[in-house]
């Protein structure tokens, strides 16, 4: 079943430290029962250490993450006549950016280690290097889309 009604997007003004809108969008992830102000913290805390130990602009760092951590196609279930198959579908940009993010938080925070910031900054780093649990997150969604291409007649 579809749904009938579409929510609009909400407008996302940029955050103020480095006037991105993905920084803000980051935060607002990051956040925990309202409290925003706590979640800039540990945000500008994990880009400040990013900036500690790369040297280079920490905004750089968090969008090559984002970047390389973006999945392009994942499997979605599909029912066909009693038995469900798993169709490779591409990505929407949107959904692309919002996963990318989940996961880098996600594995952030399974992390062992000392602050939220400093395991958010070594995923970021990591995640920007090609490695780290978000980046395998995204090739396992790869692995699963090239493994189910059999099926990618059945799209939705």
């Amino acid at each position: 079943m579809a749904r009938r009604y579409k929510p609009e997007k909400r407008e996302v003004s940029p955050d103020i430290r480095f006037n991105s809108i993905e920084v803000q969008e980051m935060i607002h992830r990051i956040m925990i029962k309202g409290k925003k102000s706590t979640a800039a913290q540990l945000m500008y805390d994990a880009m400040d250490i990013i900036e500690e130990r790369t040297g280079k602009e920490p905004l750089e760092t968090f969008n090559a993450a984002l970047k390389n951590v973006s999945p392009m196609m994942e499997v979605r279930p599909r029912r066909v006549g009693g038995a469900t198959y798993q169709v490779p579908m591409e990505v929407e940009p949107e959904r692309r950016k919002t996963l990318a993010m989940r996961w880098i938080i996600s594995a952030a925070r399974q992390r062992p280690g000392k602050s939220f910031g400093e395991k958010l900054a070594n995923e970021l780093m990591d995640a920007a290097t090609n490695a780290g649990a978000a980046f395998r997150r995204r090739e396992e969604a790869h692995r699963m889309a090239e493994a189910n291409r059999a099926f990618s007649h059945f799209r939705l």
